[in-house]
């Protein structure tokens, strides 16, 4: 590698545009990637909603926003292929590895001298294990990598995230409750019914249902409140950094297959995740010592007993 940025740092660009759980399962990359290249000046190309969340790591040095220009966009597209032409990128890891970011590597340029991880056609480090995509996320990034040079990806880690959480006046006894999920699939959401019963089970056991999400979710918090009125409802109020907070605190997190539910795992906190036959657990499920996974092919078969059955604490 040749190209040189900053005072004479090589760049290396890293790729991973979203979602959240698939950005949180990223980190453990980008830390290797980080130790790998230590001398180097490490930039993160993502979308907005995780800009803020990733300049707080220490794994990267500047983090640019994809503005996700469409075919018919001919301004965005010439600006961000000038913006990845002049960076004088000496690597590429393209933890994204879709059709989006296949594409950027030819706006970057086949024929330039950049070295480049992933699946696009003419990588210098492809990606071309045929099970890639019968691994869990964690398992193919590391395979990934490991064909790229960098032979230990360490899992998921947001202890650098920091918030202060004294503004929700919560008490030491907490339990996370995340009952939303992409608007678009409602299947993968375990009826709010039981999750109010959840909560009042939860609450009888002396700790304080919390819920979280997105403002979206509003409603749902509502609905569980209106069962147990002394929950509390962050919903719409935690950013990502509050989320990593809220885990290395909670007795337990309990939720559906969604983006939260990472940060919150990653974050250290006991999990049970709950799975339709929507996805596969064993391709994206958080993973840790203390992540309890239960399945059915429709959530409306889990009772709200054998979700609390999981629940370890006293």
């Amino acid at each position: 590698m040749t190209a040189a940025g900053v005072a004479g740092r090589p760049r290396i660009l890293v790729i991973k545009l979203g979602a959240l759980g698939d950005v949180v399962q990223a980190l453990g990359p980008m830390a290797a990637i980080r130790r790998h290249h230590a001398d180097a000046e490490i930039v993160l190309l993502t979308t907005a909603p995780f800009a803020e969340f990733l300049r707080a790591s220490p794994y990267v040095d500047t983090v640019w926003i994809d503005e996700r220009p469409s075919p018919l966009d001919l301004a965005g597209l010439w600006r961000l292929r000038r913006r990845l032409r002049g960076a004088g990128f000496a690597r590429v890891y393209d933890l994204q590895t879709s059709s989006r970011s296949n594409w950027y590597f030819c706006l970057l340029g086949r024929g330039r001298r950049v070295e480049w991880s992933g699946i696009a056609r003419g990588a210098s480090h492809p990606h071309d294990n045929p099970a890639r995509n019968a691994l869990h996320t964690l398992d193919r990034q590391a395979d990934q990598l490991r064909r790229a040079g960098i032979p230990h990806v360490p899992p998921p880690d947001v202890s650098w995230a920091r918030a202060d959480l004294e503004r929700f006046r919560l008490p030491e006894r907490v339990v996370v409750l995340v009952p939303g999920g992409a608007p678009h699939r409602p299947e993968k959401r375990w009826p709010i019914e039981r999750y109010a019963a959840l909560a009042s089970l939860i609450a009888t056991r002396g700790a304080l249902p919390v819920v979280v999400g997105g403002t979206v979710e509003k409603d749902l918090a509502a609905r569980i409140l209106a069962a147990v009125p002394a929950a509390r409802d962050l919903a719409g109020e935690t950013s990502l950094a509050d989320l990593a907070a809220l885990g290395r605190r909670a007795l337990w997190a309990v939720g559906n297959d969604t983006g939260p539910m990472h940060v919150l795992v990653a974050a250290g906190a006991p999990a049970t995740v709950l799975y339709s036959a929507a996805s596969d657990p064993a391709l994206t499920a958080p993973r840790g010592p203390k992540v309890r996974v239960l399945q059915r092919t429709s959530l409306a078969e889990l009772g709200v007993e054998e979700v609390a059955a999981t629940l370890a604490f006293g």
